[in-house]
């Protein structure tokens, strides 16, 4: 296959989701009202914890990064599929899909990491209740919260300079609505073996890493709820880190089915619908899991409205 320069790929073809132009203006609706949702609905979040001076406390703190990630992961993704749409044109600059690539692997990561650091969160909430103000104290959490920052930041830049290394061949479709790292490398005709290699080693190191810290959180957490003996009291502590659970579950539920799906299918489209489930759906369902199970946030929301 004939090469071409890294430097002189004039752009990629975002195929997104169906090749059938009727069913164009149904995606261009449906995606623009789910991120419509996204946007409002986190940005609610942000606004209910900022104004609400009870929700100054290190969970709602963590939760008001995870809804500006959120909003930041899927402004990367959905608005540029939204505009192919409407301009029913498909291409994005080369330079375009690595900004797009760089982000949307900075945030989801940062997602990643933001949802391990809740759990340590509700573990020392739970488990040295007496000492949790002294354990996560500001400073504790501006440390946790610059530390993912950092490390998902260097992972995307990893990644993104891998990328650069790349020489590409004339057939530049990428059968996705974004620039997905895999999917990018998989158009290159250089050598992929260290691109591979770095993508799944820091897969493999960063979720082992918050997989682990989350189960180990949650393990501890359910032996301490355990030893509670009244029933209420039980009830009261699992309340606590409900939403966030939920939220977990379907971070890593979406995720993991992505990959399965991946695996089983060899219709790189299919896998690219799958992938709606992590990048917009699980976005969309995350402010509605902690406003409609949590008693404060919902107070808070309505001081908005009134």
């Amino acid at each position: 296959m004939e090469l071409e320069n890294k430097t002189s790929v004039p752009e990629f073809i975002l195929l997104g989701l169906s090749k059938e132009a009727e069913l164009q203006p149904l995606l261009f609706g449906v995606f623009l009202s789910m991120y419509l949702v996204i946007f409002t609905g986190n940005l609610l979040i942000i606004l209910a914890i900022i104004r609400d001076s009870r929700l100054h406390t290190p969970m709602y703190f963590f939760l008001s990064n995870l809804s500006l990630t959120d909003i930041c992961f899927t402004s990367t993704t959905v608005p540029k599929m939204l505009l192919n749409i409407q301009m029913q044109n498909k291409m994005i600059t080369y330079e375009g899909c690595i900004t797009q690539l760089h982000f949307s692997l900075l945030f989801v990561v940062l997602g990643n990491f933001l949802l391990t650091v809740m759990a340590y969160d509700r573990f020392v909430a739970i488990c040295y209740p007496l000492h949790y103000t002294v354990i996560m104290n500001p400073k504790v959490c501006g440390l946790l919260l610059l530390l993912s920052w950092v490390v998902s930041l260097l992972n995307s830049l990893v990644h993104g300079l891998m990328v650069l290394r790349l020489s590409f061949c004339t057939e530049l479709e990428i059968p996705h609505f974004f620039c997905e790292v895999n999917r990018v490398i998989q158009l290159a005709c250089s050598d992929t073996f260290l691109n591979y290699l770095v993508m799944y080693f820091a897969i493999g190191i960063l979720g082992v890493m918050s997989v682990t810290g989350i189960l180990f959180s949650y393990i501890k957490i359910v032996s301490s709820i355990l030893r509670i003996s009244s029933a209420g009291g039980k009830y009261k502590a699992f309340s606590t880190c409900g939403s966030h659970l939920s939220v977990v579950s379907l971070f890593y539920g979406t995720g993991f089915g992505v990959y399965l799906s991946s695996a089983a299918s060899q219709n790189p489209r299919a896998s690219a619908i799958a992938s709606v489930m992590y990048t917009v759906v699980t976005p969309m369902l995350n402010p509605f899991i902690y406003s409609l199970r949590n008693k404060d946030i919902k107070q808070a929301l309505r001081k908005i409205f009134r």
